[in-house]
């Protein structure tokens, strides 16, 4: 297994394809991890992700739970907030914020401590040629060499070498702006309240995040004929900043540059043995924070079929294993991407008086909490029907949606229910399960969990089956429920 790219996408996916038994060898054209911030948050979902591969205790102590998110006027005057408080249904805290280096350097050390993965840094893929298995000409410190796999995964990025080697293709779905992001350290402190502030001043929007320790981040969206060079001068950046009440002088810059928030996707992820994921596949804009989190999904909703067409594992002859996850994860990202540029529109859309109007509205409509969910239910994942996902009956049925993860007690301890599901499939039932689907379990090495018996918890996971009108379901590796039998 070949791995392009060594971000948080290619290094989840290597980590857990390696988990699984598979090899792999990742590679990347910079010889370092990347030193500069770029992404920083992360939700439970995408944590939960990080849990599997070993790391959600060493992410927890790097990050810092966010409290929700305000939207303030002009004058940083608060008129809507959202709490985002405690832990979600996925075990992690809904909402956290993170330096992407550090979390660049846990994925790197667990990378290279781990026997089943090759890390080779400093070389870049200039070409695929087709075959069984397929050839990679990687481009090093000594000249141009190739590589042999079965499989190649490209988490190389926005300007995927992957993506253009099979041909493939980004749909814009029409959204361009270009924001100057501000990354500082500031030891003497910025006053925040612990969460994200979007300011939806029409003249100039901005987001501020206090990160963990003594860093923050703002991103301005820039206006016609500005530059990062202009706004990264003490003077510009003192008059954007001036009204958070810190001197420019009390900030250490640690970057400053000209970023364009975009929305497109991939018109096709995979071509035979070669697989996009992450922004290899889609980009989108910041403004639900996104972006990181759908590479991760990517990957864990990727590496187990990638595990068992290797093994050659039952499953993995149903339908076609690999054709299901373009058809799976593709729909449910172009879903979050479009809610990324509603938020972004109705928030941040433009200096015009239709736009000043937007922003107060869409913070009265989502203090409505009917409308606060029918949002958050438009970017949950929910995959269509298919071969790995029975066909819903009811809105309400649970296949193609997440198990959730409490903390339950198993042993006669507290621990995550992954850790009782296992790496496999797992069939989690509070009563007798239906004989054909626990037929269906034992084919592919199921774990048997039942709820009273094997674990116990506050009632939560009876309630979640009972909101789903069922009484057992099978969970598939990636925690995605494939099937259900009805209560």
């Amino acid at each position: 297994m070949l791995v392009v790219g060594a971000g948080p996408t290619g290094s989840t996916a290597a980590l857990l394809l390696a988990g699984l038994g598979v090899a792999c060898t990742v590679v990347d054209r910079d010889p370092t991890p990347f030193p500069t911030p770029r992404a920083v948050h992360l939700d439970d979902e995408a944590v939960r992700v990080l849990q599997q591969v070993g790391l959600a205790d060493a992410f927890a102590r790097i990050s810092r739970p966010a409290g929700g998110l305000r939207l303030l006027d002009a004058r940083l005057r608060p008129f809507a907030q959202f709490s985002r408080d405690g832990p979600g249904m996925h075990g992690h805290p809904r909402s956290s914020l993170f330096d992407q280096p550090e979390l660049d350097a846990l994925l790197r050390a667990e990378l290279e401590r781990h026997p089943l993965v090759t890390v080779r840094s400093g070389r870049e893929l200039i070409g695929i040629e087709d075959g069984s298995p397929v050839t990679a000409a990687l481009r090093g410190p000594r000249g141009t060499e190739r590589l042999r796999a079965r499989v190649v995964l490209g988490c190389d990025g926005a300007h995927s070498t992957v993506r253009a080697a099979i041909g493939a293709r980004l749909r814009d779905l029409r959204f361009d702006e270009s924001w100057f992001v501000v990354d500082v350290r500031c030891r003497a402190g910025i006053p925040t309240w612990g969460g994200v502030d979007q300011v939806c001043d029409p003249r100039r929007a901005a987001t501020f995040l206090p990160l963990p320790d003594d860093r923050y981040r703002w991103e301005f969206r820039m206006h016609p004929g500005e530059s990062a060079e202009l706004l990264a001068r003490p003077e510009q950046l003192a008059r954007l900043t001036a009204a958070w009440g810190v001197p420019v002088t009390e900030l250490e810059v640690l970057r400053a540059a000209a970023y364009t928030f975009r929305a497109r996707i991939a018109d096709r992820w995979r071509a035979g043995p070669v697989l996009l994921l992450g922004d290899a596949a889609h980009l989108m804009p910041p403004f639900i924070g996104q972006g990181l989190g759908a590479g991760l999904r990517d990957a864990h909703n990727l590496a187990w079929k990638l595990a068992w067409k290797l093994a050659a594992a039952p499953q993995s002859s149903h339908g076609g294993i690999l054709d299901t996850y373009q058809r799976e994860r593709a729909p449910h990202v172009e879903a979050v991407i479009r809610g990324a540029v509603r938020v972004g529109r109705a928030l941040t859309g433009g200096p015009h008086t239709t736009a000043a109007l937007r922003r107060p509205l869409a913070g009265l409509l989502l203090r409505v909490p009917a409308v606060r969910e029918r949002a958050q239910r438009g970017i949950a994942t929910r995959y269509p029907a298919g071969p790995l996902v029975d066909r819903r009956r009811h809105r309400a049925d649970l296949p193609g949606t997440p198990c959730p993860q409490p903390t339950v007690r198993a042993g006669g301890r507290p621990t995550p229910l992954d850790d009782v599901l296992g790496a496999g499939y797992a069939l989690l039932t509070c009563g007798e399960p239906d004989p054909a689907l626990a037929a269906r379990a034992r084919r592919l090495g199921a774990r048997i969990v039942q709820l009273g018996t094997d674990v116990t918890d506050d009632g939560a996971l009876r309630a979640w089956l009972a909101a789903g009108r069922a009484t057992t379901v099978l969970v598939r590796p990636d925690r995605i429920v494939e099937a259900s039998s009805p209560a």
